[in-house]
């Protein structure tokens, strides 16, 4: 156990800064990789099948081990397992960086996944446990501008790390910077719960398995489609051909949460351990404030997967240029959370979210109607700023609203429940606005094509639409790409719009958050003893 900070001083912000650069490091990496795709391409020759499941398995592994590995933090120590991710994600990334083939580019991806669960979920525990007051105010809001900042800034990163040294460099870079984070995890206080006592394998065995099958759903039932299959399909040594899996692998993950819930209820009334506190959702701050982060997630990462697609297949721009474009959002992001501290004075922790969501909104609406075939590479910049703000404003505190009234010594497991609950928001971001990109791509190329014979208009919407816009500049013929650009713009633009409905949704949902402040009188006693104040209220739009 350990006592928090009581004071500013210089040395109580080193473990801010080791676990802020730990998530940089995690979140950066994973946007990194999806501009060398190209590379690895052109350097491995790699297969379709191959391409896909190098962001995938990344993405599953992290997915499916947030909740047991946050468990694990609270009963063996959370600076111990954050350290232990921190190098499981190096020696993967320096492998990574030495493979030769996409089979074992693939299984150490999958480790990094791995390495990425055990470090994010320990680092939003630790933050809860260390800081108090005024100083948890300012760690929340660099935790949540991180987290926003640099999946924004990581095209950039990436472009000009492949551009200038090639897709190695996406895994090498790494090296430096795990090196110093394990040296740096030697001045973060550790700590643990005392009361924790055995674990659930059962319950262990039914979270993974739910949460993979639901999130490979959302991630690749556009490309294997829901219900027809779209292509087929091999996975772990299973041929799909008359059947797509996505159906399969959502019903087998639902079915795995439903019984995981059931379970951990029952074992909640025996009096044994569970894997998954079901308690922290009676909590409404941290109820209403998961769907909230769902909401902002969904937003965030379908804006930042159709964006650089509108960018760099229709407009023809390189990977770094789209990179110093989407780049003013994260700029958007880093100056709001600047902001949060001051704020936080005078305006309560949910207006300063329901603010945030609103500027989204409008910076999603705003970027819809920049949209042009024609438009200037710096047209959409000041929409792109202030849809950054506005997740720097939500994400920073929101981060403190789901975790205000949350007990410290459950810190671990809230923590892991907070990350996997983005991960689904991501998830569905990913599933949902691409795939109204998609099938927005198909029927806006045959209507610009209504010109030209039907086997023309069906052969292009359909190399547009499988390829989500990366055929266009194979178009040759120029009426053609045209129409094609054209057809990408109205698509993408739809997208803005429904991301900016569903951000006002999320304003709806934040008039059911508590007025709990997150800047409390509380004593290293209170925060010792496992249980934050949760009196006192402030005054809230």
């Amino acid at each position: 156990m350990t006592s928090p900070t009581s004071g500013p001083t210089r040395q109580s912000w080193v473990p801010l800064i080791v676990l802020a650069t730990g998530v940089s490091m995690v979140v950066i990496d994973a946007t990194i990789v999806n501009v060398a795709v190209p590379a690895i391409i052109a350097d491995l020759g790699l297969g379709a099948t191959d391409v896909e499941w190098v962001n995938s398995i990344y993405s599953l592994m992290f997915a499916a081990l947030l909740i047991p590995f946050g468990q694990a933090g609270d009963r063996y120590g959370r600076r111990r397992l954050f350290a232990l991710g921190v190098a499981v994600f190096l020696v993967a990334s320096v492998l990574a960086a030495m493979s030769g083939s996409g089979p074992v580019l693939i299984g150490v991806r999958a480790v990094q996944g791995v390495g990425a669960a055990m470090a994010v979920p320990m680092t939003l525990a630790i933050i809860n446990r260390v800081y108090v007051g005024r100083q948890r105010v300012i760690a929340f809001a660099v935790w949540g501008s991180i987290i926003g900042g640099m999946a924004a800034a990581g095209p950039l990163a990436g472009g000009w790390l492949v551009t200038e040294y090639g897709w190695r460099a996406a895994f090498w870079v790494n090296l430096p910077i795990g090196a110093l984070l394990l040296l740096g995890s030697l001045r973060v206080p550790e700590s643990r719960d005392g009361h924790a006592t055995g674990g659930d394998l059962a319950g262990l065995v039914l979270a993974v398995l739910g949460t993979t099958g639901v999130v490979f759903a959302l991630i690749e039932g556009q490309k294997y489609g829901w219900f027809e299959p779209r292509r087929t399909a091999d996975l772990f040594g299973l041929r799909f051909e008359s059947v797509s899996p996505v159906p399969f692998a959502f019903g087998v993950g639902v079915l795995a949460l439903v019984a995981l819930i059931v379970r951990e209820r029952r074992r909640e009334r025996a009096g044994l351990p569970v894997l998954v506190d079901l308690t922290l959702f009676e909590l409404p701050s941290f109820r209403y404030g998961s769907m909230t982060a769902v909401i902002v997630a969904l937003g965030e990462f379908g804006m930042i997967l159709v964006l650089p697609l509108f960018l760099q297949s229709a407009l023809g721009y390189t990977a770094f240029r789209a990179g110093l474009v989407i780049a003013a959002l994260a700029l958007g992001t880093f100056l709001a959370g600047g902001l949060v501290p001051p704020l936080s004075k005078t305006l309560s922790p949910r207006s300063i979210v329901r603010i945030g969501l609103a500027l989204e909104a409008a910076g999603a609406a705003g970027i819809g109607l920049s949209l042009a075939p024609d438009m200037g590479a710096w047209r959409p910049v000041p929409w792109l700023l202030l849809y950054g703000a506005g997740i720097g404003f939500a994400t920073a505190q929101l981060t403190g609203v789901l975790m205000a009234d949350v007990p410290a010594r459950l810190s671990g497991g809230a923590s892991a429940l907070q990350s996997t609950v983005r991960q689904l928001g991501a998830a569905l971001g990913v599933a949902i606005l691409g795939g109204v990109l998609v099938s927005g791509l198909g029927s806006a190329v045959e209507r610009g094509l209504s010109d030209r014979p039907q086997q023309v208009r069906t052969g292009v919407a359909r190399a547009v639409e499988e390829s989500a816009g990366a055929a266009i500049p194979a178009l040759r013929d120029p009426a053609i790409h045209a129409a094609a650009v054209v057809a990408a713009a109205e698509a993408t633009r739809r997208v803005t719009f429904i991301t900016a409905l569903a951000l006002l949704a999320g304003v709806g949902i934040t008039l059911l958050l508590p007025r709990t402040p997150v800047v409390r009188d509380e004593s290293p006693e209170q925060v010792a003893a496992g249980g934050p104040d949760t009196g006192g209220r402030e005054p809230d739009m």
